[in-house]
Parts: structure tokens; C-alpha cells; sequence
């Protein structure tokens, strides 16, 4: 085996952290018949040659050594192997990509058409595999088939003929998705796998292959889905509940005389010929495990590239399912025993396998979850569907099923609008379960609410309640925080929380977060002004002192707690060196806030003013301004701040302009000359300055308009201007923008692959100042 792997110059080689002489090691781990050498060795592939994806020269030069392993059935885990190689060879790069490549990205995208090459040339054994005795082998195999291979109606066969056959639910279930993924990747073939994934989804013997077909179907033909879909899941699903526990979840092979192959669908007489159905590809491998001469055959093709689909030649129309025989119903190995020996090992790989094993614990079929998710991708907009089907499964008697819920209803309320009361009241529900993980999950999807959170507040308070212990949680890394239980109630607006945050401003170390908690309580949380100021006195002005005083002094800044201006000049005059500009921004901000109040400050407010072009100075201005009202102290400082060479604190300036409304006029032109500037962010605060100091809203409203096409992450401030303004015309093109925000479902800050913690917060708020710009609520405006 590796025949010629030291002659390989991988000294001259990088991968991800440094040289790649280590590679050939790597390699023969994964030969090893240790398996804690193999899973180090794969967690070491993944780490540095294929780090986040990336391929390099030496990812290059392992693919020959990858295929030799997972052709060899003396070795254990292929399946892992054969999942990079999936990985390694399945980028694509289409023409938009390519078109915006520059010099730096040549070689990386060079090496990624390289990778598809040359896995793609070698992925005919990948036909051998779907059969091979290994069933972790069989389960890696049809994705790499869909991903990889350059004939795809080929592929399509051998899924068809290999499914009735197969014995381990969990590689039908993989046979399916592969199905999915050959008609996402190759258009022309969609409606044909939608035919067959919809008599799957209809006919199927096993609940789990019935729900696996639905899934793949709302991927890639949600035309096909039947119209009553949500039952049909809601019935899949205590289907699979009830399934015989010792069989782990899956419907066991049948045997000879039953009348329907394991997981096929028993062929009927008015079952109707698939057309253009393609029987030009050889025949493909048996249920045994395959003779090499397959995979010969299989290379001997010329390498082709897999788009576009070749065309499909008319051919004798062949059934759309095909008599199978029954398999013998001798016991086999799961999919997941074919994965070799599981170790705990100290890698990322066997880390992620331990919390998998820990989060499946006692599921009878740990599959489903990600096939309900899949679904959920697949229906996309139909909002009212999946909370229907979510709050089926919120009401299982199942708590892996409810665990499962309750985070795809998170998912769910992320991403798209729609009315979500009695969703959020079901997911309130769990928080009074006994098994905590279902419990805290349903406090973390709580707490990213807001105010969407309401029909949860007294669930939210029981909690809060029965769990004095959780109110502040403590990392090893880093400062405590406040629980989730308590951000959600506090984030609602609800008093009942109030206890908690005193409690928690008790501790030796505040949590990071109480600040903001106590900003979204607002009045109710003015109780707590006494113990911010006492905690602030307290602050040691040492290299530690902005994480402990910046939480109490956003509280008193959300309190408008003009009592503590002495507390918070302390901390201004004595902020050490060590982070001490962003102290003395927060020590400014609060200064601000208490307005008036602060007056006591203005003498040192004054002093600072008087170094103008510098960001505390502009910050020094705007406190200033709130405390005493100067104009003529605080202009020249802002103007000076406008011409500044840093993004960061023109726009800081603009904002501090807008805020002194009519008595700032003489600076319109400067902010009407930003209108043009590159950076969008600065545009939109001159524009809204410009308006503030002139009451104009030509230029204004032309200019956030089009930021609120170029940058959807700009709307909130936009609309906040628009609303501001009073009535937004009827018929304008402020209106029309307005109303079409309105009717989108999707949430305009929705993002794939990701998320932040305020977005649904950000979202609502945005809809929210639309239909107060369209009622025509605020102040009014000069045209």
C-alpha cells in the first residue's frame, strides 16, 4: 500500500500550519489498525490538509493515497475516508465565482478544479462501495456517487435497484438524500426524481424512508409535496414512536413471501412507466459485494465534466419500480457499527462523535432530526405549515422529539415572519420539564425573542423562580453571565426579573450583561439604580477596570441615572491606560444620557472639547451638548469632527450634528457633500443629519432609499428616519418600499449559515417603524 508515497516531495509542500512533511503519517494512520490512530490521523486531515475546505498542493497529492484506502477492505472507517475524498472533490465553481476571482485566489481555485478533476476521474469505485460488506462504507457512498460522479442518470440507477436491497435503514435513508442531491446538482433530472421520491413518500414501508422521500422531495420538487403534508409527517412521526425499541427505530428487512422488498414500494398494476427513463447504463452492482471488474469498467470512461447532464436517448420505457428479491433477513450489522470502534479520543473528530452519541442517547431513531430539518429547508416560505408541524411535534410525548422542535422553531422564527403565538406558548411549555436539556433549550430560543415572547412570560417566570441557581451562569474563560432564563423575561420588558438582576449585581463579579438587561427593563429596573452607583464607587480604576464597571455603567446610562454623575466622573478622570479610551466612551455616553442632570460635569466636559478632531472629543461635545445645551462650545468641535480622516468619527459627528437639529443649519452643505461619499453607513447619517438641521427631505429620503436597496443591514436606521418624519406620501416611493417591506415574509436580516442573537429583535423593530412611517406617526416635516 502507498506505493511511491515517499517519493512524494511533500517537504515542499504547506498545508494548513506549515510544512506537510507530516502527510505521509497521516496517511498510514488511517491505515492503522489503532482506532485512535485512525480517528487522530482523520482529525488531522481535516485539521491541516483540508482545513475549513481549503486545498492545497499537498490535499492534491493525497487523493491517489485516499482511493487506495478506501478500495482496500482490510481497512476499518472507510466510510470517513470516503467522506473526504466527498468533501475534497465536491466544490463547485461556477461562472459568478470564477468572474470574481482575483490574482490572490488564482492557485486556491486552480487547486479546487484540480481536486473535482481528479476525484471526479476516480469516482467510478464509489459504484463498487454502494454493496461493499462495510456498512459506515455503504453509508458514505451514495453521496460521494451524487456529489462526485460525471453520470448521473447512471447514479440514479443504481440508487433505484441498490434501495430495495439495502438492510440497514440509516444507508436507505443515505440512498434517498443521494437522490436529492443528483437533482439539485443536474436540473434536467428534478422531475424525475420527484416521481420517484413521490411514491417513495407515498408507498415506502418504513416511516423513516417514507419521511427521508418528503424531505428530499420539498429540496428539490416541493411542487410534488402532497397538499396535506403536515398530517402525512405528523402521522410519519408517531409512526417511528411506536416502532419496536430493539430495532433502534428502523423497520427491519422482511423476508422472503412478504410481498415487498426492505424499503421498496410492491410494484402495482397501475403503476405508470417512467418516461425518458435511461437503460442505456450498464447494469448495476449486485447486492453482494461487488467483483473488481466493476469498478474497472466504471474507470474505463472517459472523464467528462458533470454539467451539463448529457442528453437522455429515447429508450424502451422500463417500470417505474422494479420487482426486487427479497433479501434474507439474516441479522446485519447498522450502519453506525460499520463505522469501526468508537474511542474517546482527544480530537476535534472525537469530540463532535461524543457530544453526537450524548445528544442521541436513548432516540430511537437519531436520523429523524435531521431529516425534519431538511424538510423545513425544503418548505422554505410555507410558514403556516411548519409551525403546524412544529407544534405536532411540540406536543410529542417524545422529548427527543420536542428537543428537536423546539430548536427548529428557533430556526424557524429567525428567519421568516408569520404569527407565532401559540408556537412561543408551546415552546414557554417546556421549560417546566424535568429533563433539563429541553428546558434550557427552550430558554435559549426564549431569550432571542424580545417581545415575540410574551405568550411565554409567565412560563418564563415560573422558571425564573424555581431556579435561583441558574439566574447568573459562570464560564471558566471568561465573566459570568446572566442565565438565559433571565435575559429572555428582562428582554420582555416583564419587572419579574428584577429580583434576579439584583441578585446578580451582588456577586463578586457583576455579569457582563446585566447592563443591557437593565436597558431593556427600563423603568422597572430603576430600583437598581442605588446598587449600579454603589458597585461603580467601588470599581478598582486598575488594567481590569472597563470589564467591571462598562456593565454597571450601561445600566446607568439605560436608567438616565443622573444621581451617579459623580460616581461616573471618577471613573472618567482615573480611566487607566489599558482600554481606558473605551471606559472613557462609556463614562461619556452616560454622562449624555443623564442630560441636565450632569451638570455637575460640565466643567470637565468643557476641558475635553478643547482637543477637537479626536473621537472623545466629539463624544465630549455630545455630552456637553446634553448637559448644558452650548451650541456654541459644541459646534466648532463637531465640524472640526466632520472633517475628520476616520470613517468612524465623521459619522460619530454627523449624528452628534443631527441631534442639535435647526441650531447646527450652517453645517447642511458639508453633509450634503458626504451624500456622495464611499462609505453607505456614512451616507445614510449625513443624509438623516441633513434633514435634522434643515427639514428638508428631497435629498434625504433619495439618499436612504437607495442605501436601503444596497445594504439591507441599513434599514432599521433608515426607517427610524422615514418614521420620524411624519407622513410618508401616499403613492411615493418611500411608501412603495415601505409596504413591500411589510409583505415579505422573510426576515430582512435572515441569513444562511448564520445568525445574530438581536435579529429577530432588529426585525420586528423594523416592522414596527414602517407601519408607524405609514400611519404617519412623528414628527412632521418641511418639504
Amino acid at each position: 500500500m502507498f506505493s511511491g508515497i515517499d517519493e512524494v516531495d511533500w517537504a515542499s509542500m504547506e498545508h494548513a500550519y506549515g510544512p506537510a512533511e507530516d502527510v505521509p503519517e497521516l496517511l498510514r494512520g488511517l491505515a492503522s489498525d489503532d482506532p485512535a490512530e485512525r480517528e487522530a490521523a482523520l482529525d488531522g486531515m481535516y485539521g491541516a490538509v483540508h482545513h475549513q475546505g481549503d486545498v492545497y498542493a499537498c490535499t492534491l497529492a493525497c487523493i491517489p493515497f485516499l482511493f487506495e484506502l478506501v478500495v482496500d477492505p482490510g481497512i476499518q472507517d472507510r466510510g470517513g475516508v470516503v467522506e473526504l475524498l466527498t468533501s475534497i472533490g465536491g466544490f463547485d465553481l461556477d461562472e459568478d465565482d470564477e468572474a470574481e476571482i482575483d490574482e490572490d485566489e488564482i492557485e486556491g481555485a486552480a487547486n479546487y478544479a484540480m481536486a473535482a478533476a481528479a476525484v471526479t476521474a476516480g469516482a467510478g469505485v464509489f459504484f463498487e462501495l454502494i454493496a461493499d460488506e462495510d456498512p459506515g462504507v455503504r453509508l458514505a457512498a451514495p453521496l460521494a456517487l451524487a456529489t462526485l460522479h460525471r453520470h448521473p442518470v447512471r447514479v440514479l440507477a443504481l440508487l433505484r435497484e441498490r434501495l430495495p436491497v439495502e438492510p440497514d435503514e440509516e444507508v436507505r435513508l443515505a440512498l434517498v438524500e443521494a437522490a436529492g442531491r443528483v437533482a439539485l446538482r443536474h436540473r434536467p433530472l428534478a422531475e424525475r426524481v420527484g416521481k420517484w421520491l413521490g411514491l417513495l413518500g407515498s408507498r415506502a414501508d418504513s416511516p423513516g424512508l417514507r419521511l427521508a422521500a418528503l424531505a428530499q422531495l420539498a429540496r428539490c420538487s416541493p411542487d410534488g409535496l402532497p397538499g396535506d403534508v403536515v398530517p402525512v409527517v405528523s402521522g410519519l412521526l408517531r409512526e417511528m414512536r411506536s416502532a419496536p425499541e430493539e430495532s433502534g427505530g428502523r423497520v427491519e428487512p422482511a423476508g422472503p413471501g412478504t410481498g415487498a422488498p426492505p424499503g421498496g414500494i410492491p410494484a402495482r398494476e397501475d403503476d405508470e412507466p417512467e418516461p425518458g427513463s435511461d437503460t442505456t447504463a450498464p447494469p448495476a452492482p449486485a447486492p453482494a459485494p461487488a467483483s473488481a471488474s466493476a469498478s474497472a469498467s466504471a474507470d474505463s470512461e472517459p472523464v467528462e465534466p458533470i454539467e451539463p447532464v448529457e442528453p437522455v436517448q429515447p429508450v424502451e420505457p422500463v417500470p417505474a419500480v422494479e420487482p426486487v428479491q427479497a433479501v434474507d433477513p439474516e441479522p446485519v450489522a447498522s450502519a453506525e457499527a460499520g463505522r469501526g470502534e468508537h474511542v474517546v479520543t482527544p480530537t476535534l473528530v472525537g469530540q463532535l462523535r461524543s457530544l453526537y452519541a450524548q445528544e442521541n442517547a436513548g432516540r430511537g431513531a437519531p436520523w429523524a432530526a435531521d431529516l425534519l430539518r431538511t424538510l423545513h429547508v425544503g418548505l422554505d416560505d410555507r410558514v403556516g405549515d411548519r409551525t403546524a408541524l412544529l407544534a405536532d411535534q411540540l406536543r410529542s410525548p417524545d422529548r427527543h422529539q420536542r428537543i428537536d422542535a423546539v430548536r427548529m422553531s428557533g430556526g424557524l422564527i429567525r428567519a421568516w415572519r408569520g404569527p407565532y403565538e401559540e408556537l412561543v406558548a408551546l415552546v414557554g411549555e417546556q421549560l417546566a420539564d424535568p429533563e433539563p436539556r429541553l428546558a434550557e433549550a427552550a430558554s435559549h430560543v426564549l431569550e432571542e425573542l424580545f417581545g415575540l415572547a410574551a405568550p411565554a412570560a409567565d412560563a418564563l417566570a415560573a422558571r425564573l423562580a424555581a431556579d435561583p441557581g441558574g439566574w447568573v451562569k459562570t464560564w471558566a474563560g471568561g465573566p459570568p453571565g446572566l442565565g438565559s432564563t433571565v435575559k429572555a423575561l428582562a428582554r420582555l420588558g416583564d419587572a419579574r426579573a428584577v429580583p434576579a438582576l439584583a441578585a446578580a449585581l451582588e456577586r463578586e463579579q457583576v455579569a457582563h450583561d446585566v447592563g443591557f438587561a437593565v436597558g431593556c427593563l427600563g423603568s422597572a429596573a430603576r430600583p437598581l439604580a442605588g446598587v449600579l452607583r454603589r458597585r461603580l464607587a467601588d470599581v478598582e480604576l486598575d488594567e481590569n477596570a472597563y470589564d467591571r464597571a462598562s456593565p454597571l455603567l450601561a445600566g446607568l446610562t439605560a436608567l438616565r441615572a443622573g444621581e451617579a454623575t459623580p460616581e461616573v466622573l471618577r471613573v472618567l478622570r482615573g480611566a487607566p491606560e489599558y482600554r481606558g479610551a473605551w471606559l472613557r466612551t462609556a463614562a461619556l455616553r452616560a454622562l449624555g444620557a443623564f442630560g441636565p442632570a450632569a451638570r455637575e460635569a460640565v466643567p470637565e466636559l468643557r476641558a475635553l472639547v478643547r482637543r477637537p478632531g479626536t473621537a472623545s472629543a466629539t463624544e465630549a461635545a455630545e455630552a456637553l451638548w446634553a448637559a448644558s445645551g452650548d451650541v456654541d462650545a459644541v459646534l466648532p468641535v463637531l465640524i472640526e469632527g466632520l472633517e475628520s480622516d476616520q470613517v468612524h468619527d465623521r459619522r460619530s459627528a454627523a449624528v452628534a450634528l443631527g441631534a442639535l437639529g435647526p441650531r447646527a443649519a450652517v453645517v447642511a452643505p458639508r453633509l450634503r457633500g458626504l451624500l456622495a461619499h464611499d462609505e453607505l453607513w456614512l451616507r445614510v447619517d449625513a443624509a438623516i443629519a441633513l434633514w435634522e438641521v434643515s427639514g428638508r427631505t428631497r435629498e434625504t429620503v433619495a439618499a436612504l432609499l437607495t442605501a436601503w436597496e444596497q445594504n439591507r443591514h441599513v434599514r432599521v436606521r433608515v426607517a427610524e428616519c422615514l418614521a420620524r418624519m411624519g407622513p410618508v406620501p401616499e403613492g411615493s416611493a418611500a411608501a412603495h418600499v415601505l409596504r413591500s417591506e411589510l409583505v415579505s415574509v422573510r426576515r430582512h436580516n435572515a441569513m444562511d449559515g448564520g445568525y445574530g442573537s438581536h435579529d429577530i429583535h432588529e426585525d420586528e423593530k423594523l416592522l414596527a417603524l414602517c407601519r408607524q412611517a405609514l400611519r404617519g406617526a412623528g414628527k412632521g416635516s418641511t418639504p
